[in-house]
């Protein structure tokens, strides 16, 4: 039986405020000073890359952006404060992930373009000037269905492993897991995020411990994390599904009265 790995988590610190086209590399690179070792895996808030790519916009009205971001509605609170919606990039999310905060008075941040992209892209440039095979996560705080609080998540992965797949491997009393895939990839962004935090300035954090999940550049991303619209079981909010099937039994009655009156009176 393998024996857990000893997981440190270190914040790395002197990245200073992004802008607009800087290089990431080599910024990163610099603050981790030739510390980074194969296998290390360095969690990335979404915000740094999003500010180096140039997803600051103008907007007044953060709504706006929001509805350009979103391609569905999922779920809306009953007051309209909240809506649950999913993004461009398949994410389901609160405000598709548009944030206003820590920018710009009149600006608001929008999620990288392609994040698992954005990940690649710093894993091999870090790889290249490090020399250290290293795995990048691209992290965004997230919302959780029936719990309170968020939590980080990936939502951008590149030369890491997003799964641990234990199904048809047995249990410690020797029973067969069947549906055991835990979310890497989500657990490190998580646990990362314990020593970025959020008021800290510490956009990145270096997680030692975990080698065996790093690897080739083209593993599948986070993207692989979505789940099929087909598997979906809580595809829509409760109100949107009420809605849903409150119109589809009007529609159905219209029909099936539009179908009596029609139909000629066979007994006359």
């Amino acid at each position: 039986m393998p024996q857990p790995a000893e997981l440190t988590i270190v914040p790395l610190r002197g990245i200073p405020e992004i802008q607009a086209g800087d290089d990431l590399v080599t910024l990163i690179a610099d603050a981790a000073d030739g510390t980074l070792r194969d296998g290390d895996i360095l969690v990335v808030t979404s915000k740094i890359v999003s500010k180096a790519e140039g997803r600051t916009i103008a907007a007044d009205d953060r709504t706006a952006a929001i509805d350009a971001e979103t391609v569905r509605i999922v779920a809306t609170s009953a007051d309209g404060g909240v809506r649950i919606v999913e993004s461009r990039l398949g994410i389901i999310a609160a405000a598709a992930g548009v944030d206003a905060s820590n920018t710009p008075e009149g600006t608001v941040l929008l999620l990288p373009v392609d994040p698992d992209a954005s990940a690649r892209a710093l894993a091999a440039g870090l790889r290249t000037a490090t020399d250290a095979t290293v795995g990048v996560i691209v992290s965004d705080t997230l919302g959780r269905a029936w719990r309170d609080g968020q939590t980080d998540s990936a939502i951008g992965a590149a030369g890491i492993r997003v799964f641990e797949d234990y199904r048809g491997q047995a249990d410690a009393a020797g029973r067969p897991l069947v549906v055991t895939l835990p979310c890497a990839a989500d657990e490190l962004a998580a646990a990362a995020d314990l020593v970025k935090r959020k008021t800290t300035g510490i956009p990145v954090a270096i997680v030692r411990g975990r080698p065996d999940l790093v690897g080739d550049l083209d593993l599948p991303g986070a993207r692989s994390i979505v789940r099929a619209a087909e598997r979906d079981l809580f595809h829509t909010g409760a109100r949107e599904a009420w809605e849903a099937g409150y119109a589809a039994g009007l529609a159905a009655a219209a029909a099936a009265a539009s179908q009596i009156t029609t139909t000629p009176d066979a007994t006359r």
